[in-house]
């Protein structure tokens, strides 16, 4: 099948050249050449503009948008949209509100143009091991850009999930999820490390032992295995950890729905604490400590100031 690419990140990329090693053509546009220049030495064409992209593929086209959520994603479709004809397909695969998908759906609609949101996993490891694809949108859309899905991910890999939005809304939730199960697993390390056992443990071998037969086995204890096979204690990391806003959209969804999720909650805030430097709200609980109790408190540049005085 033909396909157009636009966005070659790590994850565009690599499905690119997935693609390409299934037997699809490539035609891949990206903002920087260099990127569509080394695709093309693996068999794609190098598109030198979204038109150029537009022209080289033959009707009805499938062209697959893989950008950073919200303006890159619009000015992708702004750019495309006037070369596009009743008939063709655009899939949007980044990690976008599930929200923006109904809209751009629509506006594409009223040319003819199906609009398909496709929620990708997998990572720098898809290329290798497929991805799993969760889409929503036109059905019938969906059922005939199967043989690019069924490439991309591995047996049983994709899903029709619903109507617009609906790709893109599994995928928070798929992500949302997976912010709990790396805070669990991090947490219990942490309690290993702080226990009288940690100098005898091996943490890489402990993960592979989990991931043979424990209902705690999953893929990311493989990916924390190999981590701890190249630097045991983790010392070259600093204990910083971002967040790409899916976890924040779906606690927002769940307090719209009046949903409780604790868990999602607590490990989104944890990412937020491993950013700050001299927290105020740590330093407000030991003046409290140190004003009802006289518990000893560590003072910024200077010692103990002493009782706190009543007023």
């Amino acid at each position: 099948m033909e396909i157009g690419m636009i966005g070659l990140g790590r994850m565009g990329m690599n499905m690119a050249r997935r693609l390409l090693e299934g037997g699809h053509a490539v035609t891949a546009f990206n903002r920087t050449p260099d990127k569509t220049r080394e695709l093309a030495g693996y068999g794609a064409v190098a598109a030198s503009s979204l038109t150029d992209l537009a022209a080289r593929l033959v009707p009805p086209r499938l062209v697959w948008i893989m950008l950073p959520a919200g303006a890159p994603v619009d000015a992708a479709i702004a750019g495309i949209k006037d070369d596009l004809a009743p008939g063709d397909v655009i899939v949007e695969g980044g990690n976008s509100p599930f929200q923006d998908a109904p809209r751009r759906a629509e506006a594409m609609a009223s040319r003819g143009v199906a609009f398909l949101d496709a929620g990708v996993s997998g990572g720098v490891w898809g290329r290798e091991i497929g991805y799993c694809l969760m889409v929503g949108g036109d059905k019938a859309a969906f059922v005939r850009i199967e043989p690019v899905l069924a490439t991309l991910a591995p047996p049983g890999g994709y899903m029709h999930c619903g109507p617009s939005g609906a790709g893109h809304f599994v995928k928070m939730v798929h992500n949302g999820i997976e912010y709990g199960m790396m805070q669990a697993y991090a947490e219990g390390f942490e309690l290993l490390d702080a226990s009288p056992f940690a100098g005898g443990l091996d943490y890489a071998g402990l993960c592979d032992l989990w991931n043979r037969g424990s209902v705690v086995r999953s893929w990311l204890l493989e990916l924390a295995g190999q981590a701890f096979r190249q630097d045991p204690k983790l010392e070259s990391l600093a204990p910083r950890v971002e967040d790409s806003g899916e976890g924040r959209w779906m606690l927002a969804e769940a307090v719209r729905l009046g949903v409780p999720m604790p868990v999602l909650a607590q490990a989104l805030f944890a990412r937020f604490a491993s950013r700050r430097d001299n927290p105020f709200a740590e330093r407000m609980l030991a003046a409290l400590r140190h004003g009802f109790g006289g518990h000893g408190v560590t003072r910024a540049g200077g010692d103990d100031p002493g009782p706190l005085e009543r007023s």
